[in-house]
């Protein structure tokens, strides 16, 4: 019995480490199909992909998992036109203006899921357009914060074509315009710097035109298929320094 007992105990850990890493092996196809879907399937020229494969692998993705991924995003796979982006926005707990760019192959379920999630954190899932015009296009560059000398940091950014670098936390937050990520990248790592993520995204644009300045929040991040606020470079960054004048 104890043999039994044992092997009984070995087989459910097993199924566990199994379904945690299926999880694991889905968000990372996701953010494959993402980045292959909006720069095409060519690592070369899209460093969102180029990311998202260095990730895959440090996981041990399987080759032939990450290819169909990258097929599925591209459009050169058959299962590709199951999928699509869509987009949600509304306003989370104190009014914070969000902005949700999902891909999915049922758009009914996810747009179940989003409600319900706005639903359970006092948020309110709002129209088209409620407050799209708050966010633009941004390249985002992602360096720990340990050890690194933020003036250093800047000049590098500064000299890569950056706009912006702020600390966010435990981690720099260095953006630009989207054409200008690559160069900002290759920059800080031939500066020195050890970047953990770079990639396009949506960036809050807070102006004067804001109607609602007291409701704005601190930039936040996550990870693929994310939802995150990024602050632009006119919002005044730390120590009251900007790279590039409103």
């Amino acid at each position: 019995m104890s043999g039994h007992s044992k092997w009984s105990s070995i087989k459910h850990k097993k199924g566990a480490a199994d379904k945690k890493r299926g999880q694991l092996f889905s968000k990372l196809a996701r953010a494959l199909i993402v980045a292959a879907r909006e720069g095409g399937p060519d690592p070369a020229g899209n460093l969102a992909l180029q990311n998202a494969i260095e990730k895959a692998k440090s996981y041990s993705m399987p080759k032939d998992n990450i290819e169909r991924a990258i097929a599925r995003g591209s459009g050169s796979d058959a299962d590709a036109n199951a999928y699509e982006v869509v987009v949600y926005e509304g306003y989370g707990a104190g009014g914070v203006a969000i902005l949700i760019e999902a891909l999915t192959d049922n758009r009914n379920r996810t747009a179940s899921d989003v409600r319900a999630a706005f639903g359970k954190f006092d948020g309110n899932l709002g129209a088209s357009g409620a407050v799209a015009w708050q966010f633009e296009r941004r390249g985002v560059v992602l360096v720990d914060a340990e050890g690194v000398d933020e003036d250093e940091l800047t000049l590098a950014a500064a000299e890569g074509g950056a706009d912006d670098v702020e600390l966010d936390g435990s981690t720099f937050q260095v953006t630009s315009a989207p054409e200008s990520l690559t160069a900002v990248r290759e920059g800080l790592e031939a500066a020195g710097f050890t970047v953990e993520n770079a990639e396009r995204g949506r960036g809050r644009e807070h102006s004067q035109e804001d109607p609602a300045p007291d409701r704005r929040a601190r930039g936040e991040r996550r990870r693929p298929g994310r939802l995150f606020e990024l602050r632009h470079s006119r919002a005044r960054a730390r120590d009251g320094r900007r790279l590039v004048d409103a």
